[in-house]
């Protein structure tokens, strides 16, 4: 994948000989100044523009398919997605759909490579996306994850000025997610010498620019675009692990932004492994386990693991997110049976249900009977 300015749009779609361009964005879109200038560049390359935005956050697979059909209709050669995690998903399954079965689910079909060009512009600086190949789409209010290589895009547009307008909470949340991303992949029992160079570099960059970042200056907003990239480079070779597994259904039950979400299940996720890795679960065994977080402490600027875990907890801390609170107990049976064993097996150390149950009630913080109502938290 090649990283580009904006004003490189209009020589990729020449040099591509791209004929009809299918734009995947959100509606909001239409306000940055960017929309005119893709436009532009698109008619002076003498291609024409079909926008698709006829989807919601968390898109559907009915969506999905409307984009393919737009996309089959318009005859498209070249794909732009510009937007945050739910843009470049809807893009990403456009892409590998559109030359399967149409009389068949796209979700039961084998993907077959194709050489669609896919170009993407992502406006926050949290889900990585723009590097990775994986999308979330949910099929009859079920996530179904989607990935293939063939769906990384082949360029990529970190444009600064497009951060400028985020919200305070989706600001900090998505610098979160970032955060998450390059930590669980350092963990990972799938990590490698070149994931854990990508995973270091990022967390390095979000402590190096996160004043300047929640400060909205330029130099932050650069600076946080290039750690979520980096970040989505990791986890595109790794996958995250049990901090993103159980983050799903705190989202869905307490309104929390995913990246918020993300960031709590690590903060007690990360101090139960240090302290269990009798429990190991990655192959190359307890000692490298021991020495991972410690490189890992290392890389953020510590001495011990434990002073790791402490730095990362005043981290979040300073932002001073509110805490989700437990309305009923039930609710934590719904929380541990909505994680996925399947992500469980990339976390290093083993996770039982009953742990996750432990762990989840350090996240909620407080129980039924304290009579506090949940916290509703500003819309993203």
């Amino acid at each position: 994948m090649e990283s580009r300015k904006i004003k490189d749009v209009e020589k990729v779609l020449r040099d591509r000989a791209a004929e009809s361009v299918l734009l995947v964005c959100g509606n909001s879109f239409r306000q940055q100044g960017l929309y005119g200038r893709i436009k532009e560049a698109a008619e002076k390359a003498g291609a024409r523009m079909t926008e698709f935005s006829d989807f919601e956050p968390n898109p559907k697979y009915e969506s999905v398919v409307k984009g393919v059909q737009i996309f089959l209709e318009q005859r498209c050669d070249f794909i732009i997605a510009a937007g945050g995690g739910s843009a470049m998903d809807v893009a990403k399954c456009i892409k590998l759909f559109w030359n399967m079965d149409q009389h068949q689910s796209f979700l039961g079909q084998e993907i077959v490579e194709n050489d669609t060009p896919l170009l993407a512009i992502p406006t926050t600086a949290g889900t990585g996306s723009e590097a990775t190949r994986f999308a979330v789409i949910y099929d009859q209010g079920n996530k179904q994850s989607v990935g293939h290589r063939s769906c990384i895009p082949e360029y990529v547009i970190l444009e600064p000025a497009l951060l400028k307008t985020l919200p305070e909470y989706q600001r900090k949340a998505t610098m979160l997610d970032a955060l998450c991303h390059a930590l669980e992949s350092y963990w990972s029992v799938n990590s490698t010498k070149e994931s854990r160079v990508y995973a270091a570099k990022a967390v390095q960059e979000v402590f190096r620019h996160h004043k300047a970042y929640l400060e909205n200056k330029p130099e932050g907003n650069e600076g946080m675009l290039l750690a979520a990239y980096t970040a989505g480079q990791a986890i595109n070779l790794t996958q995250t692990t049990a901090g993103h597994a159980m983050c799903y259904k705190l989202t869905t039950l307490y309104g929390l932004a995913h990246g918020h979400a993300a960031a709590l299940c690590v903060e007690t996720l990360w101090p139960y492994m240090t302290e269990h890795m009798e429990d190991c679960h990655d192959p190359r065994g307890e000692e490298y386990l021991q020495e991972m977080f410690q490189e890992l402490a290392q890389v953020m600027g510590c001495m011990t693991t434990a002073e790791a875990v402490e730095k990362y907890r005043e981290f979040l801390k300073g932002l001073a997110l509110p805490s989700p609170v437990l309305k009923e107990e039930k609710e934590l049976e719904l929380l541990k049976r909505s994680v996925n064993p399947e992500r469980l097996k990339n976390n290093p150390v083993r996770l039982t249900e009953e742990t996750l149950e432990g762990l989840y009630r350090q996240i909620l913080k407080m129980n039924a009977e304290s009579g506090r109502g949940v916290f509703l938290f500003p819309e993203y």
